[in-house]
């Protein structure tokens, strides 16, 4: 009996991981303030799960024109998604590192950001969107 009901837990947790894993998968918005009084600036963040692995792209207006970037070391580890972004500017390169936990409405936590010894840390928010229909 103890292991028909190992094999009954095992099976529900199975479900439940393979329902985390599948539920990450989208579009997320947010919404960062604008530099020296330059409007506000809308990211978007594209999640895709490929078997196991975790990918995606953050995108956003900048100077007026698009810019795509692939986000790097993303994870998700008990409903918590992981990833960072590496900027270049005038030739010096800026990771910025965001985690938070991913609910139906979208992904809440921090992002850190700056040199080594400097490290800045924001709250962050980011909204699911309606899937698109095709």
């Amino acid at each position: 009996m103890l292991a028909i009901c190992a094999v009954f837990a095992l099976g529900a947790l199975a479900q439940v991981q393979a329902q985390e894993k599948a539920s990450v998968a989208g579009v997320y918005q947010w919404t960062v303030p604008g530099r020296n009084g330059a409007p506000d600036r809308t990211n978007t963040l594209v999640l895709k799960l490929e078997g196991e692995k975790l990918t995606g792209t953050v995108s956003a207006l900048r100077k007026n024109e698009p810019n795509e970037t692939k986000i790097e070391d993303a994870k998700l580890v008990d409903g918590t998604v992981s990833f960072a972004l590496t900027h270049e500017f005038s030739g010096n390169k800026m990771v910025t590192k965001y985690s938070g936990k991913v609910t139906a409405e979208g992904i809440k936590g921090k992002s850190e950001f700056g040199p080594d010894g400097h490290i800045q840390s924001r709250d962050w928010e980011a909204k699911r969107q309606p899937a698109q229909k095709k």
